[in-house]
């Protein structure tokens, strides 16, 4: 009848069912940045050594995830230079749920009410139930942060394993996956204003004092810095978004 089977058009459930090694995993990390525009066609790709450590696992794993992206055309691996994304494009791949483009289609003030009303919840219990293990990555990815310079493209890497850690300490894999699809909205333009000056020591800050309120387990002090953050994005974000269309309508000769 020219029907697709049910299973085809459902995200992945049960992943912790999959057997998926940890190249896989780390391949499909790589993928997502791609997907939602962090990582875009012609971007050289950070260094082994680098991705390993915000990534948690070793150049080993980044080596064989690379290879396997580069077999399939995603990458391109040259001798003597760096691996870089190919022209290729990825958006219509799920991220958790949805794909970055189903995000992306929503309306900028919509995203940011479902990120308050959605994501200051998911962090809050995280707060409650996060484990030292979580708290010793985040520590060693505010390092990374901390290194990284004014790069807002190895910026953003770190700060998206950041943000899922946190929300993946919620104890719900299904809200947790919610808030890391809201998370890429407008990646694009998220990209672009960490490359303003200042906002990535801004985003820091940030992510000190959500650091600090984790640490104590202190739920009140975790969604207050969250909240500040979220502004943050949003305030950039639309600034941006207005600026895009302003120059679009210059373009196009419309007068307001």
């Amino acid at each position: 009848m020219g029907e697709r089977p049910v299973l085809v058009e459902m995200p992945k459930v049960g992943k912790s069912l999959d057997r998926r090694t940890a190249r896989d995993l780390i391949a499909e990390k790589i993928m997502v940045l791609i997907a939602t525009n962090l990582l875009r066609p012609g971007d050289d790709l950070p260094g082994e050594r680098e991705l390993a450590n915000v990534m948690h696992v070793s150049r080993e794993t980044v080596r064989g995830a690379i290879q396997q992206l580069a077999a399939r055309n995603i990458l391109e691996v040259a001798q003597g230079s760096r691996t870089r994304v190919s022209n290729i494009d990825l958006s219509h791949l799920p991220v958790t749920i949805v794909s970055s483009n189903a995000i992306d289609s929503y309306d900028l003030e919509s995203v940011h009410a479902a990120r308050l009303h959605v994501e200051l919840k998911v962090v809050g219990d995280a707060a409650e139930a996060i484990d030292d293990q979580t708290i010793a990555k985040l520590e060693g990815l505010l390092e990374a942060h901390r290194v990284g310079g004014d790069d807002a493209m190895r910026f953003l890497i770190c700060d998206r394993e950041f943000h899922i850690a946190i929300y993946r300490s919620c104890g719900n894999p299904l809200l947790a996956d919610f808030v890391t699809d809201l998370y890429t909205y407008m990646m694009d333009f998220r990209r672009s204003a960490m490359s303003q000056p200042g906002a990535i020591a801004a985003s820091y800050h940030d992510h000190l004092e959500i650091l600090e309120g984790l640490r104590r387990r202190d739920r009140e002090a975790v969604t207050q810095a969250f909240h500040r953050h979220l502004l943050r994005i949003y305030a950039t974000t639309k600034e941006l978004v207005a600026h895009a269309s302003s120059r679009m309508k210059v373009s196009r000769g419309e007068q307001d």
